[in-house]
């Protein structure tokens, strides 16, 4: 996906939502820096267009997405949920382990 194209997806979805398409809007939805003259251009071109609300093929998440994403401490807490059992399990074989050396 183009420069271009993230511009009039994020434009498009302003639309929809009612709101009037800005420089400053467009910026702060925008995955990366992209120099203004470069926004101005294509907010110039932009024609609204309803549908086109995503990229055509894969896209890197929006900034919208990363925000619905878990943050690093939810991550962490589901890490350590995974991981417990797991401690268990290994403390669990140690143990058998050492009663079969132990018995030899």
């Amino acid at each position: 996906m183009t420069i271009s194209d993230e511009i009039s997806i994020i434009a498009n979805k302003l639309a929809n939502q009612g709101k009037t398409p800005s420089v400053a809007l467009i910026k702060s939805h925008l995955n990366q820096t992209v120099p203004l003259p470069k926004i101005i251009a294509t907010l110039k071109n932009w024609q609204h267009d309803p549908t086109f609300i995503k990229a055509q093929h894969h896209e890197a998440p929006t900034k919208e997405v990363v925000e619905l994403m878990p943050n690093e401490e939810a991550i962490n807490l589901l890490i350590a949920k995974a991981i417990i059992p797991l401690q268990h399990e290994i403390s669990a074989l140690k143990k058998q382990v050492k009663q079969l050396l132990d018995s030899q």
